[in-house]
């Protein structure tokens, strides 16, 4: 009894331990987390600083020559003020979208406030979508416009 019990759990425990390993899902690695314009200029800025910082520890600890240093730093600080260029941009893409999507909500809700308007042909009765002198049906005159 004892014995199957320890076979059991040691199963138990094989199979939880290798089919992680066997699933689908981990097959390509570990999906991104924040994969916006926005969140990939801020993690590749992060790890410019990053470099900077170890950069600069390994010149004051006398691992890098100056002229290694002052090169590398050059272009750490560079790209650095790229990508600082880069965020300042999307975030006023970003502010201008937002204006965007605000006016194109006012704009909705103003056109569903206004009363429907249909071109229904008196003859036929077809509804035209749009506002026409003759029905689109059967090519009669068209009146005035029926408010809804």
């Amino acid at each position: 009894m004892l014995l199957s019990v320890a076979i059991l759990i040691a199963v138990g425990m094989a199979v939880y331990v290798v089919l992680p390993l066997l699933s689908m899902e981990t097959a390509g690695g570990p999906l991104p987390q924040d994969v916006t314009l926005l969140g990939d200029l801020k993690r590749r800025r992060l790890v410019v600083y990053d470099n900077l910082q170890d950069l600069e520890f390994e010149f004051q600890s006398g691992k890098i020559a100056r002229e290694d240093y002052e090169g590398l730093r050059t272009n750490y600080m560079g790209e650095a003020a790229g990508l600082m260029a880069a965020t300042q941009e999307a975030e006023l893409l970003k502010q201008d979208d937002a204006v965007v999507e605000r006016e194109i909500a006012a704009r909705r809700a103003q056109r569903r406030s206004q009363p429907k308007i249909e071109y229904t042909c008196s003859a036929c009765g077809y509804e035209n979508p749009l506002p026409v002198k003759f029905c689109g049906e059967c090519g009669a005159k068209i009146g005035a416009p029926k408010k809804k």
